[in-house]
């Protein structure tokens, strides 16, 4: 019997490596540092330099550490220096007492009403990408693609009406920012705490400064002229309230918030959308079957919010895409007391990893785990809750997931219903993660109008 033929993938570590081979190998893709057994054992751990370290993939563990001892597994000290000078310390990088209130003044933001309410926007988006691609063409990046399409959404969604914000110079500034600024560094590697300066890190990128003076003019302008009629993302979170303290968001929350719900908000759903049209592309059957689920349900028109409940195998699709390629394919915390994960003695300051990639695609967790299969996610299957962290879990578990869910199935089936994608020889994506999971070289497809 053949093996299946399995979709790109990252080549995991077989052997050990030394500090300055971990570093390089890091800097390119973080993901390649992972090492093959943390996709067969529940716990790997290790010491870089004075860095003691624990990879999880157990998911009675990652409820420990996510759910049930949240404040004892704050986010480590490496991702808040990646990501702090871009958001500062916004829903996303804040702990503690900060970070609830925020929360708690956010939850309304991302209610299923106020979602369905922006759902035309991603319509009309997928509309757009489709007037984009016209006949099709024997060559198109559909990541790229992609990036545009989600980013026209969530331009819409935070900065509608807005005639200062040049939402083209937003994008290129956080592009720039995280090839010049989020990389790891030396130090993160070997441990040097987080108040000794990264080189690569001592100057912000001008276009990183004009991006905040841009979000800065955005509040203050929206809070002159008063929300919308169809409130968007600004103005639910400028109304948003603490329920218990009455607390709302200042200036300079609101415009860290709003850079974090761009820079997550559009890049997240443009890769499950960039990576879903390969894995198409990749098994023909998929797409077809899909084809004929967008056929029947939108009869020709654009998907919209009240079809989700009925675009099942889309969705089974993109569960399927987030499993083998989340985009936050690697997320760390630090500990700070004493703890046993899987019988392994944890001290504080200790680096607690969660590989997602090698999670998603554990021997233990998932039958033949690097195949694409969305029958995974069918009608009665079953897996762990734990074991399936694409927005994470917990009362951390990311704000926007329905919003990024609701958006993809409406851009997914859109497409699929109207253009046939396939592969390019030789020119397959790799898998290659800095902040988030892309497709270095793009996901150049042959697309084709139906």
């Amino acid at each position: 019997m053949l093996k299946k033929q399995h979709p790109v993938k990252v080549k995991l570590v077989t052997d050990v490596w030394g500090i300055w081979r971990t570093l390089k190998e890091a800097r390119r893709n973080v993901l390649s540092i992972i090492p093959k057994l943390a996709t067969l054992q529940p716990i790997v751990s290790g010491k870089t330099a004075w860095v003691q370290w624990h990879m999880v993939m157990d998911p009675d563990a990652l409820q420990h550490i996510l759910r049930d001892k949240l404040d004892d597994y704050p986010k480590s000290d490496v991702t808040k220096n990646l990501l702090e000078p871009a958001i500062g310390d916004s829903l996303f990088i804040a702990e503690g007492a900060h970070w609830r209130w925020q929360r708690r003044a956010a939850a309304p933001v991302f209610s299923p009403r106020n979602i369905a309410n922006l759902a035309p926007i991603m319509s009309a988006s997928a509309d757009a990408a489709c007037a984009r691609l016209g006949d099709g063409s024997a060559r198109v990046d559909m990541f790229d693609e992609m990036v545009k399409t989600t980013f026209d959404v969530i331009s819409d969604v935070t900065f509608s009406g807005s005639d200062s914000i040049d939402s083209d110079q937003v994008h290129i500034a956080i592009e720039k920012y995280i090839d010049q600024v989020a990389r790891v560094s030396l130090f993160d590697v070997v441990g040097v705490p987080s108040w000794v300066p990264r080189p690569n890190r001592l100057f912000q990128p001008n276009a990183l400064k004009q991006t905040k003076a841009i979000a800065d003019e955005a509040v203050k302008d929206r809070a002159n002229r008063g929300p919308r009629d169809v409130p968007d993302l600004l103005d639910l979170l400028m109304a948003g309230e603490d329920p218990k303290t009455n607390r709302t968001m200042n200036a300079a929350e609101l415009r860290d918030n709003l850079l974090t719900f761009i820079v997550a908000g559009h890049e997240t759903t443009a890769l499950t959308l960039g990576w879903a049209l390969y894995l198409c592309a990749f098994d023909e059957s998929v797409q077809e079957k899909l084809y004929a689920e967008a056929s029947k349900v939108l009869n020709g028109r654009t998907a919209n919010a009240d079809d989700c409940q009925t675009l099942t195998y889309t969705r089974q699709v993109i569960n399927e895409t987030l499993r083998l390629y989340p985009p936050a394919a690697f997320i760390s915390r630090t500990a700070q007391k004493d703890d046993m994960l899987c019988d392994r003695k944890v001290s504080p300051k200790d680096t607690v990893m969660i590989p997602i990639y090698a999670l998603h695609r554990h021997h233990q967790l998932w039958d033949d785990p690097d195949a694409f299969d969305p029958d995974r996610f069918g009608e009665g299957a079953k897996h762990s809750r734990f074991a399936f962290l694409p927005f994470g879990d917990g009362p951390r578990v990311c704000i926007g997931s329905q919003f990024a869910i609701m958006e993809a199935q409406i851009i997914l089936a859109t497409l699929v219903s109207r253009y046939k994608f396939e592969r390019i020889a030789g020119v397959d994506p790799d898998p290659v993660m800095v902040v988030t999971l892309r497709p270095e070289g793009g996901v150049q497809l042959k697309v084709t109008k139906r």
